[in-house]
C-alpha cells in the first residue's frame, strides 16, 4: 500500500516562514507527480503547487506564486513545501498528493492525512 504522511504544520504569525514535508512509502515515489493542496474552513480543497518527478517542472496557484516553493527528494521519498511571507489567508489543512500532472483532485491517486497550518497574530 502507498501511504503519505505530512509533518511540519503549526501556528505562525503573518510574515513568518514555515516548511512542511510529506514522506511517501514504497519504491514507486519517483513515478508520480507530487502536489500540495489545501482546504480552509468552509471552502473547497484547492491546488497549491505541483512538481514533476523528472526535470523538476513546477506549477503554482496564483495566490502562492513567488512565496511558496515545492521541491522533492526522490532518494528520501519526500516532497516539501517551503512557505514564505505567510498570510492569514494561507490558513488551511495542507494535503500532499501523488498522481498525474494536473491541478484537480481527480488527477491524484494517493493522499495524505493533512497537516494544519495556522497563520494568525
Amino acid at each position: 500500500q502507498v501511504q503519505l504522511v505530512e509533518t511540519g504544520g503549526g501556528l505562525v504569525q503573518p510574515g513568518d516562514s514555515l516548511s512542511i514535508s510529506c514522506v511517501v512509502s514504497g519504491r514507486t515515489f519517483s513515478r508520480y507527480v507530487s502536489a500540495w493542496f489545501r482546504q480552509a474552513p468552509g471552502k473547497e480543497r484547492e491546488f497549491v503547487a505541483g512538481i514533476r518527478p523528472i526535470g523538476g517542472t513546477t506549477r503554482y496557484a496564483d495566490s502562492v506564486k513567488g512565496r511558496f516553493t515545492i521541491s522533492r527528494d526522490n532518494a528520501k521519498n519526500t516532497v516539501y513545501l517551503h512557505m514564505n511571507t505567510l498570510k492569514p489567508e494561507d490558513t488551511a489543512v495542507y494535503y500532499c498528493a501523488a498522481g498525474d500532472w494536473g491541478t484537480t483532485n481527480d488527477k491524484y491517486y494517493y493522499w495524505g492525512q493533512g497537516t494544519q497550518v495556522t497563520v494568525s497574530s
